[in-house]
């Protein structure tokens, strides 16, 4: 079975082109087509979640164009890994793009190998970033809240039970959390 999905950022746009596209080129069926007006940057997609629950072992997600499905290629990449997980076909009209066929798994196969490389790159650039920093005397990482000093005033202000949490949080412009990690504390209920 053909499920479609069309989508439409805004709603001065107009689906007719997808639509048209879905029902007279692909064949799906008019109820068997499922529409968002939204953002494709946006993570809930009601249309989409729609379409995407009523896929079955078989059938086929079919869109006009990749880009109505994902904004970048790793929501694409994951979101088809998903489909065919679910033995679930993926068709893209305008990119000539068919996961049920040998070509098109090709094609999805070449976009995981890209995606994966992206992210080595990314990891190697940040691994040289930190290598380079620390060669300069500077630590990767997130700064201590508290030095040692302000460490021990905090402990010595709360221990002494006559500041409430709030002015020694205020005064020394941390989170309570931060308070309590530095108190070893974990007892809220103390709070005045």
């Amino acid at each position: 079975m053909l499920i479609g999905y069309a989508r439409v950022s805004t709603h001065d746009q107009n689906l007719d082109l997808q639509l048209d596209a879905l029902l007279l080129k692909a064949g799906c069926e008019a109820k068997r087509i499922y529409k968002d007006t939204i953002s494709g940057a946006k993570i809930e997609r009601k249309g989409l979640d729609e379409a995407l629950s009523h896929l079955r072992a078989g059938d086929t997600l079919v869109v006009w164009r990749l880009d109505r499905l994902g904004q970048t290629l790793k929501q694409l990449i994951e979101l088809i890994n998903d489909l065919q997980s679910r033995e679930v076909g993926f068709r893209s009209l305008q990119e000539n793009i068919d996961t049920t066929m040998p070509g098109g798994k090709l094609v999805f196969h070449i976009f995981g190998a890209l995606a994966e490389f992206e992210r080595e790159v990314i990891r190697d650039r940040t691994n040289a970033g930190l290598q380079a920093a620390c060669a300069h005397g500077r630590l990767g990482g997130r700064p201590k809240a508290l030095d040692d000093k302000k460490a021990a005033l905090a402990g010595s202000l709360y221990a002494s039970g006559e500041h409430s949490i709030k002015d020694i949080c205020d005064t020394l412009h941390i989170s309570r959390a931060t308070l309590y990690k530095y108190v070893g504390k974990s007892q809220r209920g103390q709070d005045q």
